[in-house]
Parts: structure tokens; sequence; C-alpha cells
């Protein structure tokens, strides 16, 4: 599988959606995918609950906002990612742009087309170079199937997906982000949810190993005795 380098880098620039709010815990989203798989129609659906059909290529957004998760308040940085990518054969090639993005963030949505099977090929080796700068299996990485309103133009199948995600590991949905915006919204939480359990996991572990064992303290007594038998002269 071959992965061909984009025609033009992006920058991680943050664009303000909204005034800054409490101080809280931070998650760092990625949604990646080939060309016109939906994904910025995606990541609106999430924020704004409006469906935008049409979008010039983008250059590689962050989008930053405040949003309530079990009661929290929890700043999400989405990054959007260019659509350029297309499997070809032979090999992987990954921008060091988008590798950048792979390593900034903490939780991935892999987004193909249900009407672009090339789309669909792209997932596995994006999935493989994610696995590769994070080699920690729990970070969490959902495969969705878009645009399952298409029935008609359907190239992948629902079975052809879970079957991609259970080789891979990772949780499989297929959603219709112009008729269901509950299910977008599903998708995007449950992955805050998972990142913040990580990071939750990790805060702990740096605790515990920063915690030093105190070495017992020595049975003076014992001591005693063992130097005055090494001292006593031994008996014939």
């Amino acid at each position: 599988m071959r992965l061909p380098g984009m025609s033009q880098p992006f920058l991680l620039a943050p664009i303000a959606e909204c005034p800054p709010g409490p101080p809280g815990a931070q998650v760092r989203l990625a949604v990646l995918g080939a060309r016109g798989v939906g994904k910025s129609a995606m990541i609106v659906r999430f924020l704004t609950k409006r469906f935008i059909g049409d979008y010039e290529p983008n250059t590689g957004s962050l989008y930053s906002r405040l949003v309530h998760l079990d009661g929290d308040h929890v700043a999400v940085q989405i990054q959007d990612t260019p659509g350029c990518i297309q499997a070809q054969e032979d090999c992987v090639q990954v921008p060091d742009s988008l590798s950048r993005c792979v390593k900034w963030a903490e939780g991935f949505l892999l987004v193909y087309s249900i009407t672009d099977y090339s789309s669909y090929q792209s997932v596995q080796p994006l999935h493989q170079h994610i696995r590769k700068l994070h080699p920690d299996a729990r970070t969490p990485i959902i495969i969705v199937g878009n645009k399952a309103d298409l029935l008609h133009a359907r190239q992948v199948q629902a079975k052809e997906g879970l079957q991609l995600a259970d080789e891979l590991g990772s949780l499989f949905l297929e959603i219709s982000t112009s008729e269901d915006s509950q299910g977008v919204c599903d998708v995007f939480q449950y992955l805050c949810k998972e990142v913040s359990k990580l990071q939750h996991a990790g805060s702990t572990d740096r605790r515990r190993s920063s915690i030093i064992p105190r070495p017992k303290s020595p049975n003076m007594q014992d001591l005693k005795r063992r130097f005055k038998q090494a001292l006593s002269p031994k008996v014939k």
C-alpha cells in the first residue's frame, strides 16, 4: 500500500471558536481519511449540530471547543487533516506534516466513505502508521464508515468494515453525517471518554512511580549480635 504525499503542507493552527472556559482536562483528537469522505462535515456536525454538505479542500484546521462530558467541561481540540490520501501499491509514504499531527493527537477517527472503496483501503495503512507512533495499544482508534445514507451507491459492505476493525483491534461504526447528528455526537463523545480514561490511567501510573518505598530500618539488636559473633574468638 502507498500513501502519496500531500500537495501542500498544513500547520496545527488553532481556530478560536469559543471563549475561554473553566480550567479542565484537554483532549486532542485527529480525524484522518481520504479526500471526500466527510471529515470536515463530521467535525462541524459534532461542534455545531449543523450539516454542511460542501467544503473547500481544507489545509488542516484545528478546532477548539469546550464540550460537556459527563457533567464536566472538557477542552477538546480536533485536528482536521487534508484529504489527499489515496491507496496505491507497494509501500506507505506518509508526509511529515501528517506524522506530526499523529504524534500530537491522543485519539483518532479513521474515516472512509461506504461509497468509495479506495478510501476504505486507506484505513489499514493509516492505522499501522498510528500504531507505529503510538505503540501503546490502549491509544483509542475508531474506524468510521461515513455516508451510510447512500445505500444505493455502496461500495463497502458493513461486514467488510467490521472485519477490518476486528483485525486491527478497533471499534467500528457506520454513520450518516447528513442524517444522524446523534450518531456523530456519540462517536466523538465516546472517543473523548476513552482518551480521558487513558489520561487518568497515565497520571495514576506517574503518581505511583514517583512514590519510592522507604527502606526498612535495620534491626539494631540483630546487627549488634552479628558484630559480637564476628568479633568473638572462636571456641576450640
